[in-house]
């Protein structure tokens, strides 16, 4: 007798279906597995025995054979544990091949029959929905995430049980239909707010228009300006998730299993330590799994002290800054997935942190200091599009009262207005200014007369690249969203050649 089970796996930014054959013959009893599956797997024999045993159910006391097809597709985690224990409650007839028909399962079980939840869930309900699957049954605990995604039956299963008796028309498991869809009242910002910040007007102006453009930012100053409050306001200012948006950062929260349950209702705001290494940045390891700039996805990568980090580690931004998503390639696998963060670095001016400033005297070499710049390459500066510098902000005015309060009001408002004219002008969400290639900003940006001249001779004096150029163009571009300007204007440009002066080799 053979029993078929669906079901599916992630497999990178995607999954990839897996049928669960079983088979039961005559011989001495057995329980084996085989179709490339890994340690993870192998050991669902016990799980999936005592889950059974432990649930009221009869383990058959012949030889069981569960193959995982396509037999060439590496498996690996616990996704399987579910379709294996449906198959053999098939093969012996405590469930009829009916039950089971258009049907996915999948599932982690435990000892005592109980389903926990499981990574990727949001690329399984996709790809049950792509194969044309009528119903698809999750962990009870992934339903809220699988829930994201449209036009497919999906169910929660708590136990084996409870499944049983769902299959069998006995009792009803919970559905989409069942999960409150109030929405959540607006939390308060959690972290500092541009309100908290004293002085620094000119970077509190940078930051707003990096935010509203999604453009890549520089922050330089000696320690302790304010350099780290500011790039931690931002993450404040990032205007709201759209449907879309909380598909993907959620998936690839699911993929890297830092959430099974939840659906992720903010931009991310990740800030790795100097000392993480390039497969954890970038992606990687065994399973090819998404690294922070794909866990910064539509968010902020916030690099504190970016000079500190490797040099091959900042090297490997270079691609991903320009393309927008990363392809990470292992022996047995190959995935892309999506990495358009907005990058906010911050930077000492030298290695002791003092170079300009008049209250602190410098202390280190000329040879230093161009060896601590030249940590940044010029080809990764050339992908940062705006660069302020921020001063030491005077011991007096610390002890002041704070001004400006509701400053973080009135930036996140403009800011969201802004947004909402690039959205107009693309005809799509989540598009930026910054998000343009060059065509683009040929084809869908109009300057001024003065507005271009003045960019031909800054392009000439300064020796702007191609790149910085077309740059310089979708910044201004920004700044007139935040000014409600319909056109580019010559003030527009001088504003966004000022933050690329600073770095312009």
């Amino acid at each position: 007798m053979i029993s078929k089970i669906h079901s599916a796996i992630p497999y990178g930014f995607l999954a990839k279906p897996v049928e669960v054959e079983g088979d039961l013959n005559r011989g001495l009893p057995a329980f084996n597995i085989v179709g490339m599956a890994n340690k993870t797997i192998s050991e669902a024999r016990d799980r999936v025995r005592s889950a059974l045993t432990n649930s009221g159910f009869s383990f058959p006391d012949k030889k069981v054979t569960i193959n995982l097809a396509p037999a060439d597709l590496n498996k690996d985690g616990s996704y399987l544990d579910l379709p294996i224990a449906l198959s053999v409650l098939v093969l012996s007839k405590q469930l009829l091949k009916t039950d089971v028909e258009g049907r996915l399962f999948v599932g982690e079980l435990a000892l005592d029959g109980k389903v926990r939840p499981v990574r990727g869930i949001i690329n399984i309900t996709e790809e049950a929905r792509k194969n044309g699957i009528r119903e698809l049954f999750v962990p009870l605990e992934n339903l809220p995430q699988a829930a994201l995604i449209s036009g497919i039956k999906i169910y929660g299963v708590e136990s084996l049980t409870a499944l049983y008796l769902q299959l069998k028309n006995q009792a009803l498991l919970p559905s989409i239909s069942d999960l409150k869809t109030a929405s959540k009242a607006s939390e308060a910002p959690v972290g500092p707010l541009l309100d908290h910040i004293r002085g620094q007007a000119q970077a509190k102006r940078a930051m707003t228009i990096a935010i509203a453009g999604h453009h890549n930012i520089l922050i330089s100053g000696p320690p302790g300006a304010g350099k780290t409050l500011l790039a931690k306001a931002a993450a404040n200012l990032l205007p709201e998730l759209t449907d879309a948006e909380k598909i993907d950062i959620t998936k690839i929260y699911s993929i890297a299993g830092i959430s099974k349950d939840e659906i992720i209702e903010k931009r991310p705001f990740r800030s790795p330590h100097h000392t993480a290494s390039a497969s954890s940045i970038i992606g990687g390891g065994a399973g090819a799994m998404p690294g922070e700039i794909s866990l910064a996805h539509k968010g902020i990568l916030f690099l504190d002290e970016i000079p500190e980090f490797q040099r091959p580690v900042l090297e490997a931004l270079r691609q991903p800054l320009e393309d927008k998503q990363i392809s990470v390639s292992r022996v047995n696998q190959k995935t892309t997935y999506p990495a358009d963060f907005m990058l906010v670095a911050t930077m000492n001016p030298c290695p002791c942190g003092y170079l300009g400033d008049p209250t602190h005297e410098c202390k280190c070499t000329e040879t230093q200091i161009q060896a601590y710049q030249k940590k940044l390459s010029g080809p990764l500066f050339d992908r940062i599009d705006m660069c302020v510098t921020v001063e030491r902000v005077e011991n007096q005015d610390l002890k002041k009262e704070l001004p400006n309060r509701g400053e973080h009001t009135v930036v996140k408002n403009t800011i969201t207005e802004a947004v909402e004219r690039q959205k107009q002008r693309y005809g799509k969400n989540g598009i930026y200014n910054a998000s343009l290639t060059s065509y683009e900003v040929t084809k869908l940006l109009k300057m001024e007369p003065e507005a271009e001249k003045l960019l031909a001779n800054a392009s000439d004096k300064l020796k702007l690249s191609a790149r910085s150029y077309f740059k310089t163009i979708k910044v201004a571009q920004t700044i007139a969203d935040l000014e409600a300007a319909p056109i580019i204007k010559a003030p527009h440009i001088a504003e966004a050649l000022i933050y690329r002066r600073r770095y312009e080799r």
